[in-house]
């Protein structure tokens, strides 16, 4: 990805992947990046923790979905799925480095007249936060489950994803 481009719609995945379940979103993109092929109108972003960098690759999209680790204060692998105001309540309440910056993407491109009109989030209460580069044993059995809830909605939006 060069950031020249922005597809209508963007598929970003954030979190820190050195914090275990933290990176459950960038895990879930790899995984649909490996296994599914999208239309070109589909952008597939690794965000990892840019925060407000990340304006440069999402300005212009119509159609925003965000996967992410949620710490809604629930059990361990508790999925959430959140629209609209919901995600902005959400990352209201946040102090990690990228959930700051991603709600301070959205706040710019709302006070900059380019607020992307349709936005949703996926995500799942981790199970650990602890140092380490790879995903919990339970947390690693809700990739799939995310990668197809990822299509579902996509397919919901009007576009095919394939099956590799």
């Amino acid at each position: 990805m060069d950031g020249l481009f922005t597809a209508e719609n963007t598929v970003l995945g954030i979190g820190n992947i050195i914090l275990s379940d933290e990176g459950f979103g960038v895990h879930v993109v790899e995984y649909l990046e490996k296994n599914f092929t999208f239309p070109k109108n589909v952008q597939l972003i690794d965000g990892g923790t840019l925060g407000v960098e990340l304006t440069h690759f999402i300005t212009g999209t119509q159609r925003l979905l965000i996967i992410d680790s949620i710490d809604g204060g629930a059990e361990g692998g508790k999925i959430f799925h959140l629209r609209g105001d919901e995600i902005k309540k959400h990352f209201a309440q946040k102090i990690s480095a990228h959930e700051v910056g991603i709600q301070d993407v959205l706040t710019m491109l709302e006070l900059s007249n380019k607020k992307i009109p349709h936005v949703e989030l996926i995500g799942a209460q981790p199970f650990s936060l602890e140092a380490g580069t790879e995903l919990t044993s339970q947390m690693s059995k809700l990739v799939p489950m995310f990668a197809d809830k990822a299509v579902e909605i996509l397919r919901s939006w009007g576009l095919k994803a394939i099956f590799n």
